[in-house]
């Protein structure tokens, strides 16, 4: 094959993908893709002005060559650079290629006091409540300031608060505004693109194929994303 059936080949698989991220919303050309797609995806914004260069060279292969003569042929480092992003773009990196961590978490019928204490020893800043083997919500710093707050400025009494459960303890709306649960079978990407759609994200919570917590990914964790997004 050479290098201008090579690089064609790349642009129609970057092209179908990002038409897929984009979901098909309107029939816009491969430059305007390159630019909205860089908008939420990493690879296409840290590669946006190659690909824009590469859709030039692309319809100059493209229109302007005939049978007879190809009217450019891209050099080995371009075809290699373009065929290295569509590689990315169509088998991104899956989060349950993580290296597994054990996330700590605690019994709901235990004491938010406990959890209290847990958290300071283990310099935790999340913890997730489990009833049965199963996750009910999180603890944090902030759910924990305003759980005792109430309390003081209600002029309750500060120590049958920190005796309350843990499930009590918790909200079920913070698992919709402050974290982001996927799973193994989601990808490195969608773990990064969480962070930067909500802003007030602690943390991503990675499950296994039996529910089971196997990653909790936060802010701090991004470079190490990024770089293997990268490689």
């Amino acid at each position: 094959m050479s290098n201008a059936t090579d690089f064609i080949s790349a642009y129609n698989t970057v092209d179908a993908r990002m038409r897929t991220m984009y979901r098909g919303k309107g029939s816009l050309q491969f430059v305007d893709l390159v630019r909205r797609c860089a908008e939420f995806n990493s690879t296409i914004r840290k590669y946006e002005d190659e690909l824009l260069s590469f859709a030039k060279l692309r319809n100059a292969i493209v229109h302007e060559s005939n049978r007879e003569r190809i009217i450019a042929e891209p050099c080995d480092d371009v075809t290699e650079l373009f065929m290295h992003i569509a590689e990315m773009l169509s088998r991104p990196p899956k989060l349950g290629s993580l290296r597994p961590v054990n996330v700590t978490g605690i019994e709901g019928e235990r004491t938010l006091a406990e959890a209290v204490v847990l958290m300071s020893e283990r310099h935790y800043s999340n913890l997730p409540v489990y009833m049965a083997g199963k996750l009910v919500g999180m603890l944090n710093n902030r759910r924990i300031v305003r759980v005792v707050g109430r309390a003081l400025r209600d002029g309750a009494d500060v120590e049958e608060t920190l005796a309350m459960s843990c499930r009590d303890a918790v909200d079920e709306a913070d698992m919709v505004k402050y974290y982001k649960l996927l799973t193994a079978e989601n990808t490195v990407q969608e773990a990064v693109d969480a962070f930067g759609e909500n802003r007030k994200l602690f943390a991503v919570l990675v499950t296994g194929t039996g529910g089971d917590l196997t990653n909790l990914l936060t802010a701090s964790d991004l470079p190490r994303l990024m770089k293997l997004l990268e490689e």
